[in-house]
């Protein structure tokens, strides 16, 4: 006679399989004991045999009600003991999170970011004066930042100007006379995902990767 095999994607799903599936049987046998009392101390014998297979449920607060309400939970809100912690209720952890909103709005220069974008707005709803001067300043150093990481070597300060007013839709005119601070001649912009090794850099995880030239080797010719 053929057998059967029992495979656990064909079972039903665990609630909280961080205890496993024999923490559900315990507790399937848990339920049909008919004295209370006894139910009871088997109760308590279960939450400590749940505690050891998850221990780090010690780090959090309150873990032994945790653990009950975890009790509570895989017996489907079906079981009555005399336990330290009422049962929880089960709309209260059922329920559905509420969505998170999402910014569907298109990014007018992704290499800026969103981010960008709302400080632009900001600075644009200031009156002119010497903060909002600094404040347009500090926004365009920090410009220039990201467009050498995504960009070009070099750019001119003009250029990050002219981007300043374009995303803000004219909202702000960047004063004459602004300079930006001289870039140090060996600053380095790296990408995300691109790690600096000897000063030069080297993309994680690829083949082609920029290393320092062997000065040793070129010294001992």
């Amino acid at each position: 006679m053929e057998q059967m095999l029992d495979y656990n994607t064909q079972r039903t799903p665990l609630r909280l399989p961080e205890y496993g599936r024999i923490v559900y049987e315990m507790i399937g046998q848990l339920k049909e004991i008919a004295d209370k009392e006894k139910r009871t101390q088997q109760a308590h014998a279960v939450v400590k045999v749940m505690e050891l297979l998850n221990p780090q449920v010690r780090s959090q607060e309150n873990y032994e009600q945790k653990l009950w309400d975890h009790l509570f939970i895989i017996a489907d809100y079906d079981l009555e003991v005399d336990a330290p912690y009422p049962m929880p209720e089960r709309a209260g952890l059922e329920c559905r999170p509420m969505p998170v909103p999402i910014n569907k709005k298109a990014v007018k220069a992704t290499h800026y970011g969103r981010n960008i974008e709302s400080i632009i707005d900001l600075i644009a709803g200031l009156e002119d004066g010497d903060e909002k001067t600094a404040l347009i300043r500090s926004l365009a150093i920090y410009m220039r930042q990201q467009y050498l990481i995504w960009n070009k070597d070099s750019v001119a300060d003009a250029t990050i100007f002219a981007d300043i007013e374009k995303l803000s839709e004219g909202r702000i005119r960047v004063p004459d006379g602004i300079e930006l601070s001289k870039l140090a001649h060996d600053a380095n912009f790296s990408r995300p995902g691109v790690a600096l090794r000897g000063g030069q850099p080297q993309r994680q995880g690829g083949k082609h990767r920029f290393q320092k030239k062997n000065h040793y080797k070129q010294g001992n010719k």
